[in-house]
């Protein structure tokens, strides 16, 4: 197998033959700009955005770096996963390491210690129908059903068994993993010895984005940092990347969502809100109508009214067509929760801090940058600063 490395937001010239399927799914699943080349012997110039990760496409291999340092990345995934234990997280990680090859290790490790008692156990609710009578009688079936025939019985009842969500999970994971571009031999024997272990539980169906959510407790607690690695990857991941003949797998992360929820919960962990004062994407009405719906990134809510809204902006998007994007659209967040001010949060470089008064409108936007070059504590210190940010917008303190 053949692997292309290519940089996030970096013109990447390539001298592989891609067929029409191929560019399709790099285009459509990867968010990838592409071009003939037309200088040097390469064919193609290949442009990420920003989704980093693997892909497997037959015999082609692509890997897409981050901008950022790999160990800066992985914080930022493991704070968002659980911001009051993330150092429970240490990745393994080299010069050359790319995201997927920083998450296995992590994931195989947290595996083995969540089952290393034997798998969890609990009740699964499940509806069968039996020559004998357990658990609860479903009798509207039984009537739809069998049309009054006595036997079989439809019935409900509680099963407790290794069969459930979270163990699926982790099986699903180790699945979509085993047909992953894994370049470690390592990773890939401890992938395929970690397997068997869950050969009496079944395969979970998720679409890709959708995990379902676990509630955790004294039983299930050692299960967490496997079970919240494996929804990453689930909800990362697919193994069929189809468009032609084009078959393959594929983990990619979205920076522009990574960002975002490391804002969200380092933000929320800063200035000590609870859930229902801190929001991610609660809705706004623009218009009078409420068919206009805004759903900004950070917003802050006090009996039931928005007292500040905020957004995390990965990459600033200018173009010679639609300059200042970001700013209008701030704008239209103030605007529906009828506030004076708002505030951008930009990674460093991608924007220069400053503070807009808009004509007419009585409002400030606020555009602020937060480095993520530094080591996790400075990281912090600076989210810890933009917090002081935040208060100020909510006591109209921001001049």
């Amino acid at each position: 197998m053949r692997t292309l490395t290519l940089s996030e937001y970096a013109d990447c010239p390539i001298d592989v033959p891609l067929d029409n399927g191929q560019l399709q799914v790099l285009a459509d699943v990867a968010n990838i700009g592409i071009r003939p080349a037309v200088v040097g012997n390469a064919t193609w110039v290949l442009r990420p955005s920003s989704y980093i990760g693997a892909l497997n496409l037959g015999e082609l291999a692509i890997v897409v770096r981050p901008k950022i340092p790999i160990d800066r990345v992985m914080f930022l995934v493991a704070y968002s996963l659980d911001p009051r234990h993330w150092r429970q997280y240490p990745f393994e990680l080299k010069p050359d390491t790319d995201v997927l090859e920083a998450l296995i290790p992590a994931f195989v490790r947290h595996t083995r210690q969540a089952i290393r008692r034997g798998l969890l156990q609990g009740y699964r609710r499940e509806e069968e129908a039996l020559h004998t009578v357990r658990g609860r009688i479903r009798f509207d079936d039984q009537i739809n059903r069998r049309f009054g025939v006595p036997l079989p019985l439809e019935v409900a009842f509680d099963e407790f068994t290794e069969d459930i969500e979270e163990n699926r999970m982790l099986k699903t994971a180790l699945h979509r993993l085993a047909h992953l571009p894994v370049r470690s031999p390592q990773s890939r024997r401890d992938i395929h010895a970690l397997r068997p272990a869950f050969n009496t539980v079944g395969f979970g169906v998720y679409r890709r984005g959708a995990a379902p959510e676990v509630q955790y407790t004294r039983l299930n607690q050692h299960y967490r940092p496997a079970v919240e690695l494996a929804r990453l990857i689930i909800e990362n991941s697919s193994l069929e990347l189809l468009h032609g003949n084009v078959t393959g797998a594929s983990f990619l992360l979205d920076m522009n969502k990574v960002f975002e929820r490391f804002l969200f919960a380092a933000l929320g962990e800063a200035l000590g809100l609870s859930a229902s004062e801190w929001k991610n994407g609660k809705y706004l009405s623009l218009d009078v109508g409420g068919k206009i719906m805004l759903g900004p990134d950070l917003s802050w809510w006090s009996n039931n009214r928005c007292r500040f809204v905020g957004d995390a902006k990965y990459k600033r998007l200018d173009s010679a067509v639609f300059r200042h994007a970001d700013i209008y659209q701030m704008l239209a967040y103030c605007t529906a929760a009828n506030l004076t001010s708002g505030l951008l949060v930009y990674p460093a470089g991608e924007a220069e801090p400053g503070l807009y008064g808009i004509k007419h409108s009585g409002k400030t936007i606020e555009v602020a940058s937060l480095d993520l070059n530094g080591p996790p504590s400075e990281i912090l210190e600076e989210v810890g600063r933009l917090s002081g940010r935040v208060k100020r917008h909510v006591t109209n303190g921001v001049f």
